[in-house]
């Protein structure tokens, strides 16, 4: 060994002995907070509850209990579902509700065959008085069709105007509900409207969205002077069909934090479906969490996928699948826009109340998850010296809500004053 290699090895010797010390005394206070944190889970969630913190920097665990144990996800499913078209998708994408014509319009503005409402599975397209009074402005005004339509030079219309939805399958719900409506959900459909509520006022859901999105903009054409008939149909838009008009959905990444945030059951569906439609192999939920499942493996981790929103008990993964999952979506090109979608803890959605006042308020951004039993709570923290740091709490023995919100708030606090 020549002189310059020995010194170094000297210089590094050194170095071991004088940062042991140090090294030591940070293992003592992370085994001290690991054992807070593993009886504050146990506290609030039982015996078979999960936890997993890590430190996102280096991918380092700071502290685990029960990690690897496959558990209810509930509304931590979102997480899943959200990341997945954001990757696949892109934070920038938005989603078009097409009008198509079977035919020519004449010199005197007369379309000469049917209209075609085509629905692309956008979940916000809405009347504007519904998009304001229950998703705060974020919405596809369905109605801006009609004014676009006359733009053309369109002034009637001999044939019909075809719903057509058949971009997702027609089952209304997921395996939770029996595949059909659920009061949690609301109907699915390719071409949904007003959230799959009948009217504006969300008091009943409609039996066939499709079809009362076909009608609100027959009757919304009538009044911008196209006339055409008042009856509308079902019906798939035929080959060589040509668009005369669309309209886009806001970018994907603002239907994910309207998704998040709040934690939208029907948002989160109709993402998952819109995933089996554009990438996977069909408008079905199935196909959406294959898809999901998918792209979970290409980020470092797994899950069990059954729906998008996490209503079915049997969407599952462990605590430390969740935590990579984030950690893959941290470093993932669409991860800044992911991380954004979240609630930022006693600020926003479902946390807008929770951790005020500790050393988590404005510093962590997180995704509850409720089901009889059931309560979850995983995101992203930037600690004392703004490093990021990560963590997924599944609690599947809950038997007292606020207890387990109060040991799950306590463990954020601690992770950002890390």
């Amino acid at each position: 060994m020549g002189r310059y290699p020995r010194i170094l090895l000297t210089a590094f010797a050194l170095c071991v002995i004088l940062l042991a010390p140090a090294t030591a005394e940070a293992a003592r206070g992370d085994s001290r907070l690991c054992a807070e944190l593993r009886s504050r889970l146990v506290r609030g969630g039982g015996g078979a509850s999960g936890l997993v913190v890590l430190d996102a920097e280096n991918s380092r665990v700071v502290c685990r209990r029960a990690a690897r144990r496959r558990l209810p996800l509930a509304s931590n499913m979102k997480l899943f579902t959200t990341g997945a078209a954001l990757g696949r998708l892109g934070p920038g994408a938005r989603i078009p509700t097409r009008l198509m014509a079977d035919g020519r319009v004449d010199e005197r503005g007369i379309l000469r065959g049917s209209l075609y409402l085509v629905g692309g599975g956008d979940p916000v397209l809405a009347s504007p008085a519904f998009s304001e009074r229950f998703r705060a402005g974020l919405g596809t005004n369905l109605f801006a069709l009609a004014r676009r339509l006359r733009s053309t030079g369109v002034r009637g219309v001999t044939g019909r105007l075809y719903a057509d939805d058949t971009i997702f399958d027609r089952l209304r719900g997921v395996r939770d509900s029996g595949y059909a409506t659920s009061p949690y959900i609301g109907p699915l459909s390719g071409l949904a409207f007003n959230s799959g509520f009948s009217s504006s006022s969300g008091l009943r859901f409609a039996s066939d969205p499709a079809r009362i999105a076909a009608r609100k903009l027959a009757r919304s054409m009538r009044r911008a002077g196209i006339r055409m008939r008042a009856h509308v149909a079902l019906g798939a838009a035929p080959r060589g069909a040509e668009t005369l008009t669309s309209v886009r959905s806001p970018q994907l990444k603002q239907i994910a934090a309207a998704t998040n945030v709040p934690s939208n059951n029907y948002y989160a569906e109709m993402l998952i479906k819109l995933l089996g439609a554009r990438v996977g192999s069909a408008g079905t939920t199935a196909a959406g969490a294959a898809v999901v499942s998918r792209f979970a493996r290409e980020v470092g981790t797994g899950v069990a996928a059954v729906d998008g929103s996490g209503l079915t008990r049997s969407n599952r993964a462990s605590a430390a699948q969740v935590a990579r999952f984030l950690e893959g979506m941290w470093r993932h090109e669409a991860g800044e826009d992911f991380v954004e979608t979240l609630a930022v803890a006693g600020r926003d959605g479902t946390v807008a109340t929770r951790m005020r006042g500790s050393a988590a308020a404005g510093r962590c951004r997180v995704k509850t998850g409720t089901l009889t039993g059931v309560s979850s709570l995983s995101g992203y923290c930037s600690n004392r010296g703004g490093g990021a740091m990560i963590f997924s709490i599944l609690m599947a023995s809950v038997y007292d809500l606020g207890r387990a919100h109060h040991e799950q708030d306590r463990i954020a606090a601690a992770v950002a004053g890390y």
